[in-house]
C-alpha cells in the first residue's frame, strides 16, 4: 500500500431500526470510483461525505460528487412506463417489448435488433443486457457509450498484452518520478487524481510532472514542463520518444529480449521520427522535446497518464499503442511507479468491459471471434444460440437504424442524441426506427423524444450493485433509498423482458444472484488463461456480497485479497506470453480544416458538468461556475473575427451548426478553438457540439474522432437579447436560448432575431403568470418585474446587448419574502449593491467570487494555501486550486494593476 496515505477496511452498513443509518457506495461520475458515505434518515438521504476508508479516494470529494444530494429531486423523473406517451402498467410494457423483439426477430432475423448501453450501468445491469442478446438473442449488436469513451484504450491493451488490462493503480501515480498526462485535463475531469498527484508532489518535490496537451489547461498548473503540440499529433511524440530510448541508452534490453516480441519491427518504423522531425511534426521546439524525452530516459520510474485526449481518434488505438511501446521498451511496466494508465470517463466503463458490453467482445474478457471461447460461453449459459461474429459498434449501430438494417433498438441509460457525432445522421436514424425503447431516469430529454416505450430505471442512489474503476477495484453501489414511483433496476427489467420472450436463463431473485454469476464466468475453464479472475468472489453469500468492501482483480486464490500490481512477473495473456510490440506510423486525423472550414474544433468536458447535465444541470452550485456554453478562442482569433468576451459566433461544420458565446483565451493555440460537450437541447438552443463533428472513427476500436473537427466561425449578431430570471421553468420560442439552474429557480438567456414589439406583453405570454407586473424603460433598455404578494417571481431585462447583472444579488432579492420598495427600484435600474459584487464564480464548495479573490491577492494572499486560510476557497473539493493558482500567477506580478482593475469596476 501506499506510504503515503493511510488505509484501512470500510465498514459495512450501519442500519438500525428507528436510527439513521449510514449507507457505503461510490460515486456516480467518473471512472475514479470515489467512495462515498451517505447519511439516511426516515427513508431519505440526509447528508454525503467522502469515505475516508475507500482507497480510491480517502475522503476526498471533487465539487460534483460534493453535490450529489443536491441532483437528487424527482423533477423530472421518468416515474411510469409508457407506450406511445401513454402510461401503462409494467406487465403491459414489458409484455409490448418482448412481443415487438420476438416479432422483429422472427420476420427479419437476430441482427435486425439492437441494444445501445451505458457506462452508467451497474455491472449486473451491462452482464444480463450481453447476455440477453448475444446469449439469447444470439445477436453480436450490444454497444455502449463507453466506446465514445476508452475503446482505443482496449483495443491497445488487448493487442499489446493479449487482454484488456489496466497495469496501473491510484498509488502509482503518487510513487512514480516521472507523470507524463497527455490528451487529459485531469484537474477539471478526474479531480480526486488530480489532489492526490498535487500532495505527493508536495512530499516528494523532485517528482516531475509533464503535460502535454494542444490546450493549456488548468492541469498544467502542476506541470514542469508543458508541450503545447499540434491537435492530433501524440503518435508522431511518443515515436519520437521510443526513437530517443534507443539513441540514448534508455532501452531495457533484458527485459525486451525475456519478456517482449516485436520489438526491432516497431523501432524500425520509429527510427525516420528522429527529434527533430518530431519537433516539425508536432509544431513544438526540439529544446523542449528534448528535455521531456531525456527525463523519461533518466527516470527509473514513469508513468504515461491517458486519457480522452488520446482515445477520440481516427488513430486512438495507435497513440496508445505508441505508449505502450514506450513503456515496454524502456521496462517501464509491471513495478511500482511505472506503466501507461489510461484513465476511464464513466463510473462503470471498466465493468462494462469485463462482461462484454462492447459489440466486439464476447464476456469474461473472452473473444467473439474465438470457437474455443464461444462454446465455453454457451455451455456455461446454457444457452439456445451464441453471437459469432461482432454486431454493430456504436457509430454502425446507428448507420443500420437509418439503413433499416436494424429495425428495433433498446437504449438504456444514455442519449446517443447528444453524444454520437453527426446529430442530424443520429436524428434520421431514430426518426425511421420501427421501434426504439428507451430506459431511463428522466422523463424528457433528446432521445426521449424519438422512444414509442420509455421504462423508468433507478439512477444512482436507488440502485445497488457493483462497478468497476479505472484501477480494477471493484465496489459496491448500495442504494441509500428506495425505487422512486414504479422504477425498477435495469437488470430487473431486462430480466422481466428475456423472460417474456421465452428465455430460461434468467431466473434471479437477488442482484448479488447476478453478480455470483458474472464471477463464475470468469472463472470457468479459465485456467489462468485469463487475468480477469473473479474466482474469489464467485461463493459470496447474499450478505457477503452486501458487505463486500473495495477489491481489486484479479481475485483468486493466488490473490485471495485482491491483486494490486499485475504483469510483474512479466507474463502476459498472449499466446507466447510475452507482450507485443506493434509496429505505428503516425497518422493526422481525417477531419481537416479547409479554406471553407479553417478552424480546428477540440472538445471536452468542464469541472463542474457531467455529460448531458441530467444530474448537475439540477443543482446552482455547479452551474454557476459555467453557465452556458462558450467557444474558447485565441485573442488574435478573436481580434481577426472582430468579437470579445460574451459575443456570440456561429459555429459550422460540414455536419451541422451551434451557436456559443465567445472566451477569449490565450491559453488556446492560433487557428484553433475548444467547446464543452454538455450542452443539450434540454439546457440550450444550439449548444449540441458533437452535431459540429464527423462520424470518422478508428478502424480497429471504433472510436469517434471527437477531439479534432473542421469549422467556420463568424459573428453572430442578434436585435434583442433577454436576461430572464424566474421560479418556474419556462417552455420557450425563441431564435437562441441557454437555460441554468439558480437557487430560486432558473435563468434563461435569449436572443431574438426581430425584436419583440412588447416586451411586458413578451413576459406575461412566455410566463403564463399573475401578479404585480412592474416595468421601467430607458431608451432600448427594458426592466421588467413580476411580484406575488410582494414576493419576487420573475425578472426579465431586455437590451441591444447583453444584460449582465450580479447572481449573488439575484440569489439575495429573490429569496426575500417581501421585497422593500428600494430593493424594487434597484431591480428596475438593474443595479446590484456593492456588497453582492464577487464577479464569476470560481469556487463552488464555498461561492467564493473572482473579484473577492482578487482583492484578498492584493492584500497579500500569494499563495492558494493563504487564499484557502482567508476565504476557504479550495479547502473542500479543492477543484478551483488551479484557477486559484492562475489568478495568483496573473496578478500577483502586477498589484497596482489589478488594484486599478478592482477600483474602476
Amino acid at each position: 500500500m501506499s506510504d503515503l496515505l493511510p488505509t484501512s477496511p470500510l465498514i459495512s452498513p450501519v442500519i438500525k431500526a428507528g436510527e439513521p443509518s449510514l449507507i457505503q457506495s461510490t460515486c456516480a461520475y467518473c471512472g475514479v470510483g470515489c467512495g462515498v458515505d451517505i447519511g439516511v434518515a426516515g427513508g431519505k438521504a440526509t447528508s454525503l461525505t467522502g469515505s475516508a476508508a475507500h482507497p480510491s479516494n480517502y475522503g476526498r470529494l471533487c465539487v460534483k460528487g460534493s453535490n450529489l444530494l443536491n441532483t437528487i429531486d424527482l423533477t423530472g423523473r421518468l416515474l411510469a412506463p409508457e407506450i406511445a406517451g401513454e402510461q401503462v402498467s409494467w406487465d403491459k410494457a414489458t409484455d409490448y417489448v418482448a412481443e415487438q423483439f420476438n416479432d422483429i426477430i422472427q420476420k427479419h432475423g437476430k441482427d435486425s435488433v439492437a441494444f445501445y448501453v451505458s457506462g452508467q450501468l451497474l455491472t449486473e445491469d451491462y452482464y444480463l443486457a450481453n447476455k440477453l442478446m448475444k446469449g439469447y438473442i444470439g445477436s453480436g449488436n450490444i454497444d455502449t457509450n463507453s466506446r465514445l469513451c476508452m475503446s482505443s484504450a482496449v483495443s491497445a491493451y488487448k493487442r499489446a498484452f493479449g487482454e484488456d488490462v489496466v497495469p496501473c493503480t491510484y498509488q502509482d501515480l503518487e510513487q512514480t518520478e516521472l507523470l507524463l498526462l497527455t490528451g487529459s485535463n485531469a484537474a477539471w475531469t478526474h479531480p480526486v487524481l488530480y489532489q492526490r498527484i498535487e500532495r505527493a508532489k508536495k512530499i516528494n518535490p523532485a517528482m516531475k510532472v509533464v503535460v502535454i496537451d494542444p490546450r493549456k489547461t488548468a492541469t498544467c498548473e502542476l506541470a514542469d514542463n508543458f508541450i503545447q503540440l499540434k491537435p492530433g499529433t501524440d503518435g508522431a511524440f511518443f515515436n519520437g520518444l521510443l526513437q530517443f530510448l534507443s539513441e540514448n541508452q534508455g532501452l531495457d534490453t533484458d527485459y525486451i529480449a525475456q519478456y517482449t516480441e516485436g520489438f526491432e519491427l516497431a523501432l524500425a518504423t520509429a527510427a525516420s521520427w528522429t527529434t527533430a522531425k518530431v519537433a516539425e511534426f508536432c509544431q513544438v521546439s526540439i529544446e523542449e522535446l528534448t528535455t521531456v524525452y531525456q527525463l523519461f530516459c533518466r527516470s527509473k520510474k514513469a508513468i504515461t497518464f491517458y486519457s480522452m485526449g488520446i482515445n477520440q481518434s481516427s488513430s486512438g488505438v495507435d497513440k496508445c499503442q505508441s505508449i505502450i511501446n514506450c513503456h515496454l521498451a524502456s521496462g517501464k511496466i509491471g513495478t511500482i511507479g511505472n506503466g501507461p494508465f489510461s484513465i476511464t470517463g464513466q463510473p462503470n466503463a471498466m465493468g462494462g468491459r469485463e462482461v462484454g458490453g462492447l459489440a466486439n467482445q464476447l464476456a469474461a474478457h473472452m473473444d467473439i471471434d474465438n470457437p474455443i471461447h464461444l462454446d465455453k460461453v454457451q455451455r456455461f449459459w446454457q444457452s439456445p444460440t451464441i453471437a459469432n461474429k461482432q454486431g454493430a459498434k456504436a457509430i454502425d449501430l446507428f448507420d443500420k437504424l437509418a439503413s433499416g438494417d436494424i429495425k428495433a433498438v433498446w437504449i438504456m441509460a444514455t442519449n446517443p442524441l447528444v453524444s454520437l457525432p453527426n446529430r442530424d445522421k443520429i436524428t434520421a436514424a431514430l426518426k425511421q426506427c420501427e421501434l426504439v425503447v428507451v430506459s431511463d431516469c428522466v422523463e424528457k430529454n433528446d432521445t426521449l423524444a424519438f422512444a414509442d416505450v420509455k421504462l423508468p430505471a433507478t439512477p444512482w442512489l436507488e440502485k445497488n450493485g457493483t462497478v468497476t474503476n479505472s484501477e480494477r477495484r471493484i465496489s459496491r453501489q448500495r442504494n441509500a433509498v428506495l425505487p422512486a414511483g414504479q422504477a425498477k433496476h435495469d437488470w430487473q427489467i431486462i430480466q422481466d423482458v428475456a423472460t417474456k420472450m421465452g428465455f430460461s436463463g434468467f431466473d434471479f431473485n437477488e442482484v448479488s444472484d447476478v453478480f455470483k454469476e458474472h464471477a463464475q464466468l470468469t472463472q470457468f475453464e479459465n485456467n489462468g488463461e485469463r487475468l480477469l479472475d473473479l474466482s474469489g468472489l464467485s461463493q459470496l453469500t447474499t450478505k457477503e456480497y452486501n458487505e463486500l468492501a473495495p477489491i481489486q482483480w484479479p481475485v483468486n486464490e493466488s490473490y485471495p485479497e485482491g491483486c494490486a500490481r499485475v504483469y510483474a512477473d512479466g507474463k502476459f495473456t498472449t499466446p507466447s506470453s510475452k507482450a507485443q510490440f506493434i509496429p505505428v506510423a503516425p497518422q493526422l486525423p481525417i477531419q481537416r480544416t479547409s479554406t471553407k472550414y479553417p478552424f480546428v474544433l477540440n472538445s471536452g468536458r468542464l469541472r463542474d458538468q457531467w455529460h448531458t447535465m441530467t444530474r448537475t444541470g439540477k443543482t446552482h452550485k455547479l452551474s454557476a461556475h459555467t453557465d452556458k456554453p462558450y467557444l474558447y478562442l485565441h485573442p488574435k482569433d478573436a481580434q481577426g473575427l472582430a468579437v470579445q468576451n460574451n459575443d456570440m459566433l456561429m459555429i459550422t461544420a460540414s455536419t451541422g451548426q451551434a451557436i456559443a458565446h465567445v472566451k477569449v483565451d490565450e491559453k488556446q493555440r492560433l487557428g484553433e478553438c475548444f467547446m464543452p460537450i454538455h450542452w443539450n437541447q434540454s439546457y440550450a438552443s444550439h449548444g449540441n457540439v458533437s452535431d459540429l463533428y464527423q462520424s470518422s472513427v478508428d478502424p480497429l476500436s471504433g472510436q469517434a474522432e471527437s477531439k479534432q473537427g473542421a469549422v467556420a466561425l463568424r459573428k453572430k449578431a442578434y436585435k434583442q437579447y433577454i436576461s430572464v430570471h424566474t421560479t418556474s421553468s419556462l417552455s420557450l420560442s425563441a431564435d437562441f436560448w441557454v437555460k441554468s439552474t439558480t437557487a430560486y429557480g432558473d435563468t434563461y438567456q435569449v436572443a431574438l432575431e426581430e425584436s419583440t414589439a412588447d416586451a411586458l406583453l413578451w413576459c406575461q405570454q412566455t410566463t403564463g403568470l399573475s401578479g404585480e407586473w412592474l416595468t421601467f424603460s430607458e431608451e432600448d433598455k427594458f426592466y421588467i418585474v413580476c411580484l406575488q404578494a410582494g414576493k419576487l417571481v420573475f425578472l426579465s431585462y431586455f437590451s441591444t446587448n447583453w444584460p449582465e447583472i450580479e447572481p449573488a444579488w439575484l440569489e439575495h432579492v429573490f429569496a426575500e419574502e417581501k421585497l422593500a420598495f428600494a430593493t424594487i427600484q434597484s431591480l428596475l435600474l438593474g443595479i446590484a449593491s456593492d456588497e453582492f459584487n464577487q464577479g464569476k464564480q470560481v469556487c463552488s464548495c464555498y461561492n467564493v467570487g473572482e473579484k473577492t479573490i482578487k482583492i484578498a491577492i492584493t492584500q497579500g494572499c500569494s499563495s492558494v494555501d493563504a487564499l484557502g486560510e482567508k476565504l476557504k476557497c479550495g479547502t473542500k473539493c479543492g477543484s478551483c486550486k488551479p484557477e486559484l493558482a492562475n489568478l495568483i500567477s496573473q496578478h500577483k506580478a502586477s498589484p497596482i494593476e489589478l488594484v486599478t482593475e478592482l477600483a474602476t469596476g
